[in-house]
Parts: structure tokens; C-alpha cells; sequence
């Protein structure tokens, strides 16, 4: 038994930690206080900001009156505002700039006359009062003429509670908000699943033609700001409706009125495009591709023998398809409706331009914070959007652990046999999802084109001379480059390193864990909630590092940060493909770990370095709510230029940014594909062996 022990402790024994293992943890453990400061700490601070309440204290304030005849009795300033019905106990609550005049306590005030008057606070360091932006706390009292006194301000004071989540949920127009996001969330998903599903079908169960341009197209959406397929629909289904100009063309105003103006009001009420069906229409655009990917990856991996041996068992093709298709699927059906769930919910855009008076959670928070500056409000939003994003988060995650392998080491590619019929009808269905994707765009770029919509139709680039238009010029387009590529430098390094640290370190077993929930856990927080939490974190001039607020360096942190977590998975992905004896010789040689990072583990994984540096790149470029708080004057983006100038009424040259947005995530595309294929040949010539 002691021999037991003894064998038993010699195994416990930890390996001695070298000057490799040392220097790993400390990268690992920067860059976990790197995600701890740029997403745990801001959201803690929005956190704790939605629980301040911004209330006046009339309770704590005093007045007294000298008319000439000596100083009156002192007045309270609460029981003085209720007599006079100017103040309610239920309604003391506003924002932190609230400011109440002091002058709404005497009725009969005149700044001409020769009264005096006194305040003071009763409690110092309260709420206390203004005067000529001086704010005064303490408890002794302050006298002032008539003139002074009409610009003394009460102010609010700040307490902690669940004051605004009361007030949230007692509002019908924001409460509705909830209902109104939830809705358009699960129709879009529905709608968005099933197309996806379809064309991913035709791609992997046909023989159909032009399969790689079908899903070349399908990928577009990607390249462009969820605001542009909004834009095009105003353009077609709007109040100057191209739709309608076409339909008057060919069968002349008055007959079209009529079943235009039908059509408008609807049998139920108006159906304009702005609203649900403009918001719902828009969000399958943008997220088509993302549920589109999912499905196909699932669908792809499909084991041939279970087809034939249905075939052989007689099986009718409807059997087929719900009996092995679909629940081979199931798990990236699942997965994708929880990712389109999180995109449509989260996503400001869309309903920022075509919602019109319906409104949504991430609407909400902006007219919180820019239309009425309560910020405190816009936190309680953001924590109420937070709810949603994260449960799908959480479910996802949940689905993909009881995942388990479709396809074994005996299974044999399924490879459909060509059916004319049956690849007629698949290429229909790509060709009608293809034209309504490359329509969109089309309508854009029209848009852009034309001089002055709908009364003069000539083609001129006029449009494009953004730095006549509100949103902030051509600047702005080479300042989201500038995003862009500092983006992809700085976030692929860091991520790869990143995940290199985790899927190659030894031991440090809770520290690797620790570290991989943090990088989890942007994916669950929404760009409108992370750019706010921003505002409240690095805005805090206590902060060290308040001096990168409005800079381009929070632009970069922030949107390093939002697209951190399918980064990170990608990295991991790739680096789970090679073996850890590349580590284990390395370190008997006694190499350093950063030569066989620098000479074997990243020329390997390059193909998945350059896709990681794409996407961060096209985000950048495309991204509006993770940004649209944090820029200044001199970092406008080019994303939130087109939501400017929309705002602005300038509608064309608002789709003149978005396609040169999306033409130039098209062209760094293509250089992608061209030095992806030079990588591939140079460092991914053991791989032909």
C-alpha cells in the first residue's frame, strides 16, 4: 500500500516549467487582460451604469425670500413644489444633465425686481444646484439677486436601484420594443433558414450547373453594410417607388393607381415597405449568407452509403429526405437559426433605415443615447438586448456540444446523379435568390447613378462627390481602409497568437479555460451594447487609458474585439490540424516555441492567417452599430458616412458609399483568392505528398 502511495505521489509530480512554458502563460495572460479591458470591464461599467438613477432632490434643497421686509420663513423645495403643483414625488427621476430652474418655485418671480433670495442644500455633497456652470454642494446658503437667481439650476442626484428597469418596463412604447424585436427576430429566422436551406440543398443534392457561381453570389451580402439592402428597398417599394415608375411605363398612371393604391393600404391596414416587412425583407439579405455557410457545411459531409442503402430498402425520395437528410442536417439548421436569431436582434441598420415608426431594441438604444443624451436609459436597452443574444448564444453552444460525428472513416461522399427534372428546378430556385440578391445591389448602384430621383433620371457620378454631403466625405471611405487594415494586422496577430497560446500551451489548465471563455465571449454581445459600454468605460476621465477615446485606436480595439470570437475558432480550428509533436521535437531540440511558431506552425496554418485577416477586414469595412457611438469628427467611417447621409435625406449618395464599400471588400477579395493560391503553392506543397 505504501509502494501505492508512493507510485501514486511520483505521478502527481508536476513537470519542471521551462523558460518557454513561462514566456507562453505571460502572453496568454496579456492578452486575457487585453479581452478583460477592452469587453469584461466596459460591460461591467454599462452594467452599473443602467442601475444609477438621476433623480431631483427637492427634499434636501431650502429657499427663504427677503422682499425688502427681512428674510421669510424657509421654504422646503419639495412641499413649496407640490403646493404649486410644478413637481410630483413619482416623477423626480431624469437624465444626468437634467436641470430644473429654480425660478419654477415663485410663480410671480421677476428678474427685474429688488427681491433676494436664498438656497441651499440641506445635506452637502447632494444633488445640489447650478449657477453659471458651477455646480454647489455644500450646506451653507447662497445668496443671490433676482438677475442671478432666474439661471440657478437644481440638479440631480445619484442614487442606486432598479428605478430604470421600473421605468423601462412601465413604458408601452419601450416595452413594446421587446415584442417588436422578438418578432421580427423569429419571422426572419424562419424565412432566412428555409431559403438558406433550399439553396444549400440545390448546391449539395443536384447536378445542376454554375453551382460555384450560384454560391458566389450567395456570399455578396457579406461584402456590404446591412444598411444598403434597406436603401434599395426604399428605392423599389418606397414612397417614389421604382417599382411603380416601371409598372406606369408599361400600363399608364391611372391604371396603375388604383391597384397601387390597394396594394399600398392592404386589406388589413398599410403594408408600406417601411416597417416589419421592409426590416424582415432586408435582414434575410444580409444574414442569408451566414445561415447559408452553416447549412452547407453541415450538408456537405453526407454519407453516401446511407442514400444507397435507402434507395435499395425502396424508399420513396420524401422518405429520403426525412428520414437521412434532415436529421443529418438538424444540428446545423438548429445552429444557423440561432446565429440569424442573434444577427437580426442585434442589428441597428436595417430597421435604422426602413423601420420608420416601428421600433426595435437596437433603435432604441440610439435614440437613447443620441436623440435624448440619457445614457442611462440606452444601458437598461442594452442589457435588455443583452438577454436574447445571449440565451440563442448559450443554445448554440449547447446544440454543438451534442453534436456528434456525421460522417466515419468508412463513409463514402455522397455524389448526387444528375436528374433533369429535378436540376431544373434546383437551378430555378439558385437563379430566383440569385436575382434577388443581385438585384439589390443593381437598384443600389442605379440609385447612385441617377442625378436627382425621380424627377431627372440622367446618369451622373454627381453622387459620389461625398465631400458635399453630410456623413463626412471621402475622408470617411479612406478612414474605414485605414480601419480595415489596422484591424486585420492587429486583430490577426493577436487572435492567432491568441489561440496558438491555448491549443499548444502546457498545463495551465485553468488559465487556458479562463482564457477561452473570454474569447467566447464577444460573440454574445452585440456591436449597439459593446459601443456604448465603450462611452461609459474609456470615456471616465479616471480611466488610464481615456486618452484612445475618439481615436482610431478604439475604433480598432472595438472592432477587434466584436469579431474576436469567429477569429479565435478559426485559428483553433486550424491549429487542432496539426500534430502536437511538432511541439514535443521542437522543445527536445531545445528550440525556443516562437521559432517553431515562426518557421512551422504559421506558414502551415496561412490559408486560415489570411482568412482570419479578410474577415476582420470586411467587417471593419462594413460594421455600424459596434462604431457608431465611438467615432469623431476626424474617424467617421465610411458605414456610419452612409448612415449620415441618410439621415440626411442624401439617399443616393448614401448607396454611392455602400457600393464603394462593397466594391472594395470585392476587390480585397479577389486579392485574398490570388495570394491564398500563392500560399497554398508555397508553404502547402507537403500536403500533395
Amino acid at each position: 500500500m505504501a509502494n501505492l502511495t508512493a507510485t501514486e505521489s511520483a505521478g502527481r509530480v508536476r513537470p519542471k516549467l521551462g523558460r518557454d512554458d513561462w514566456a507562453m502563460r505571460g502572453l496568454m495572460v496579456a492578452i486575457g487582460l487585453y479581452l478583460i479591458v477592452s469587453l469584461a470591464l466596459p460591460l461591467y461599467a454599462m452594467m452599473s451604469k443602467s442601475f444609477e438613477i438621476y433623480a431631483y432632490q427637492p427634499q434636501l434643497i431650502e429657499f427663504q425670500v427677503n422682499e425688502g421686509q427681512g428674510w421669510r420663513p424657509v421654504l422646503n423645495a419639495l412641499d413649496l413644489g407640490e403646493e404649486l403643483g410644478v413637481l410630483k414625488r413619482g416623477e423626480l427621476v431624469t437624465t444626468a444633465d437634467g436641470r430644473l430652474q429654480a425660478t419654477r418655485f415663485f410663480p410671480d418671480f421677476s428678474f427685474l425686481s429688488e427681491t433676494r433670495y436664498r438656497i441651499r442644500n440641506t445635506e452637502p455633497a447632494s444633488g445640489g444646484f447650478m449657477i453659471r456652470g458651477t455646480r454647489i454642494v455644500h450646506d451653507e446658503w447662497v445668496e443671490y439677486s433676482s438677475g442671478d437667481f432666474r439661471r440657478v439650476t437644481l440638479r440631480p442626484g445619484i442614487s442606486t436601484g432598479l428605478g430604470n428597469y421600473l421605468s423601462y418596463f412601465s413604458t408601452p412604447a419601450l416595452f413594446t420594443s421587446i415584442y417588436n424585436s422578438l418578432t421580427i427576430a423569429l419571422i426572419s429566422t424562419l424565412v432566412t433558414v428555409s431559403l438558406a436551406f433550399g439553396f444549400a440543398y440545390a448546391l449539395t443534392r443536384s447536378s445542376m450547373p454554375f453551382k460555384g457561381a450560384f454560391k458566389a453570389i450567395a456570399m455578396v451580402p457579406i461584402l456590404v453594410p446591412s444598411l444598403l439592402p434597406g436603401i434599395a428597398l426604399i428605392y423599389l417599394f418606397g414612397k417614389q417607388s421604382l417599382v411603380l415608375k416601371v409598372l406606369q411605363w408599361m400600363f399608364g398612371e391611372e391604371a396603375v393607381a388604383g391597384l397601387w393604391t390597394s396594394l399600398i393600404q392592404g386589406a388589413y391596414g398599410p403594408t408600406e415597405i417601411y416597417g416589419p416587412i421592409g426590416i424582415v425583407i432586408a435582414s434575410v439579405f444580409f444574414t442569408f449568407p451566414h445561415a447559408l455557410l452553416i447549412i452547407l457545411t453541415a450538408m456537405a459531409i453526407a454519407d453516401a452509403r446511407l442514400y444507397e442503402a435507402a434507395t435499395a430498402l425502396r424508399a420513396p425520395k420524401s422518405r429520403i429526405f426525412w428520414t437521412v437528410t434532415l436529421p443529418g442536417a438538424r444540428y446545423g439548421l438548429i445552429s444557423a437559426g440561432f446565429v440569424v436569431f442573434n444577427l437580426v436582434i442585434t442589428d441597428f441598420g436595417v430597421p435604422k433605415v426602413i423601420g420608420g415608426q416601428f421600433n426595435v431594441l437596437a433603435v432604441d438604444i440610439y435614440k437613447q443615447v443620441i436623440g435624448q443624451q440619457n445614457f442611462q436609459m440606452g444601458a437598461v436597452v442594452s442589457v435588455v438586448l443583452l438577454i436574447p443574444a445571449l440565451i440563442a448564444f448559450t443554445v448554440d453552444r449547447f446544440v454543438q456540444r451534442k453534436q456528434v460525428a456525421q460522417l466515419s472513416a468508412r463513409a463514402v461522399p455522397y455524389e448526387p446523379k444528375p436528374n433533369r427534372r429535378f436540376d431544373n428546378l434546383m437551378l430555378s430556385y439558385c437563379g430566383l435568390v440569385a436575382v434577388f440578391i443581385l438585384g439589390v445591389l443593381a437598384v443600389c448602384q442605379y440609385a447612385a447613378l441617377i442625378k436627382f430621383w425621380p424627377y431627372n433620371l440622367s446618369f451622373s457620378l454627381n453622387n459620389y462627390n461625398f465631400d458635399v454631403m453630410d456623413g463626412g466625405g471621402w475622408e470617411a471611405y479612406g478612414n474605414s481602409i485605414r480601419l480595415g487594415f489596422y484591424t486585420a494586422i492587429c486583430g490577426t496577430a493577436l487572435v492567432f497568437l491568441g489561440a496558438y497560446l491555448v491549443e499548444k500551451g502546457r498545463g495551465f489548465g485553468y488559465g487556458r479555460a479562463g482564457f477561452q471563455f473570454l474569447a467566447m465571449m464577444p460573440m454574445a454581445v452585440p456591436g449597439m451594447v459593446l459601443g456604448l459600454a465603450y462611452i461609459f468605460f474609456f470615456n471616465d476621465p479616471a480611466n488610464p487609458l481615456n486618452g484612445i477615446y475618439a481615436t482610431m485606436g478604439i475604433l480598432v480595439v472595438c472592432t477587434v474585439t466584436h469579431f474576436y470570437t469567429v477569429s479565435h475558432l478559426t485559428a483553433v480550428t486550424a491549429l487542432k490540424q496539426m500534430d502536437p509533436e511538432f511541439e514535443s521535437v521542437s522543445q527536445s531540440l531545445k528550440q525556443p516555441f516562437y521559432r517553431t511558431f515562426g518557421r512551422v506552425t504559421a506558414p502551415v496554418c496561412a490559408p486560415a492567417i489570411l482568412d482570419i485577416s479578410i474577415y476582420l477586414f470586411v467587417n471593419a469595412m462594413t460594421t455600424v452599430s459596434a462604431v457608431v457611438f465611438l467615432y469623431s469628427p476626424d474617424t467617421t467611417l465610411a458605414s456610419v458616412a452612409v448612415l449620415n447621409m441618410d439621415d440626411a435625406g442624401d439617399v443616393a449618395p448614401a448607396a454611392a458609399m455602400g457600393m464603394m464599400i462593397f466594391y472594395t471588400n470585392a476587390t480585397v477579395r479577389l486579392v485574398h483568392a490570388f495570394l491564398t493560391k500563392g500560399v497554398l503553392t508555397r508553404t502547402q506543397a507537403w500536403r500533395g505528398r
